[in-house]
């Protein structure tokens, strides 16, 4: 069996035994937390119902330590987690009052206090006398980040705003449909009114039918996650709300002769500021994402090899696939573009969005837009596009574009050799100056 954090053996059952942390020990004053799942070691003997106890029970505990760390002990979501979690240092799982209403429910509870410390904390967490956290959804998205903290550890600050902005859209026009009402008061009505008012919208002002189902689907998720942490019991009002006939636009790639031709053409950037253009032409020659390209560091610009190439990296940020990790040659525009900016792009570093802006209102105003579908990320479509014309291994494609290549994975793939050979079969004929 792996081992399983905190997950120990006492008295023919499985335990959770895990130190508070230090930076709360002199507000929890338990030293070593146990707590029994109540699962007997016979029943489970490799512990994997023991392990799904383990976490819940853990669980608790981060949130309240978390609590007591902010120092806002007298937060309801810090006080319910703290109740929890005491119920089950007792034995039992925290039931409210109310549903305690039979004597045999009542006994075991009494009975296992009679030899313990009795304070407040600990009788109204035994008893279900603390009252689950009323919160309103003004305070939804808060809480919600908080919750998800584990999991936003590696996102890069502008990813983060990313992340968090669609979240707060949703909540924002919530409350606008329906006020800003209590999470637990939220019936199955008030989702049904909101989709009406998206409907509404589709139907008058054109709104694309993803934009209320990105709405709804956020909505869902931090319903669902706010009720699971916290127990709320909570209804799933925003489930199976999507409206039907959603369609998923797609970018359009450039014609590789309207590139060369027109956005390679001699002076054609000259107007856009040296690190944006520069951009633009690594992205011609690389097929890299925009984000991709804005956050090179110089220690991931590697001219000086036999066949100078970039990393596509982390580097403080989430990538968008495990694929996206890769190396690519420098051919062309590129290398010119990479010659000229060794350090990367500082001024773009972590602000593919604005540059993204600042690209989609040049080629409009410069006409090198064609179509409003086409955007500086059309680049990326048209190297593939370049790739397929000339017959590349699709292999070889995968490594470039950093996609999933649909075949097992055998040895270390294309090297930057044969990379480089297939670059330079599609490179463009660059402008007399970057």
């Amino acid at each position: 069996m792996a081992r399983v954090r905190y997950l120990t053996r006492r008295s023919g059952f499985w335990v959770y035994a895990r130190r508070v942390p230090l930076e709360v020990a002199d507000r929890d004053r338990r030293g070593v937390v146990k707590v029994s799942t109540g699962i007997r070691i016979a029943d489970d003997p490799r512990g994997i119902a023991a392990a799904k106890a383990i976490a819940r029970i853990d669980a608790d505990h981060q949130l309240y330590w978390r609590g007591l760390a902010a120092g806002d002990t007298e937060n309801a979501s810090t006080t319910y987690a703290a109740a929890r979690a005491t119920a089950r240092s007792l034995g039992f799982e925290y039931v409210p009052a109310a549903q305690l209403a039979r004597f045999a429910d009542v006994m075991p509870r009494a009975a296992a206090l009679m030899d313990k410390p009795l304070d407040e904390g600990t009788a109204k967490a035994a008893f279900g006398l603390v009252g689950k956290p009323e919160m309103r959804l003004s305070g939804l998205f808060e809480e919600y980040e908080k919750l998800s903290r584990a999991s936003l550890v590696d996102l890069s600050p502008d990813q983060l705003r990313k992340w968090g902005n669609p979240k707060k859209r949703a909540l924002a026009n919530l409350i606008e449909v329906i006020g800003d009402k209590a999470i637990a008061d939220i019936t199955r009505n008030d989702a049904l009114d909101f989709q009406g008012w998206w409907q509404d919208r589709i139907l008058s002002e054109g709104v694309e039918i993803a934009t209320a189902n990105k709405d709804v689907g956020h909505l869902n998720r931090m319903f669902r996650t706010l009720d699971q942490r916290h127990r709320l019991g909570l209804e799933a009002v925003f489930a199976q709300l999507r409206i039907d006939g959603e369609r998923t636009a797609s970018r359009a790639a450039f014609e590789a002769k309207f590139v060369q031709d027109k956005i390679l053409a001699d002076g054609a950037l000259s107007t856009l500021n040296p690190e944006a253009r520069r951009v633009l032409y690594l992205m011609a020659e690389t097929g890299l994402r925009l984000s991709e390209a804005c956050n090179l560091t110089a220690n991931r610009i590697i001219l000086k090899a036999k066949v100078p190439h970039i990393q596509v990296r982390p580097d403080g940020r989430r990538m968008k696939t495990e694929q996206s990790e890769r190396d690519v040659p420098l051919v062309g525009v590129a290398l010119m573009a990479m010659k000229a900016q060794p350090e990367g792009f500082p001024r773009y570093r972590d602000k593919a969005a604005s540059l993204s802006a600042l690209v989609s209102k040049f080629f409009e105003n410069n006409k090198l837009r064609p179509t409003p579908q086409h955007s500086a990320y059309s680049l990326r479509h048209t190297f593939e596009d370049r790739l397929t014309a000339v017959e590349a291994p699709e292999k070889l494609i995968a490594a470039l574009m950093g996609h999933k290549y649909s075949r097992p994975k055998y040895g270390a793939g294309p090297s930057l050799e044969q990379k480089a050979t297939w670059l330079r079969k599609i490179a463009f004929k660059p402008p007399a100056s970057v």
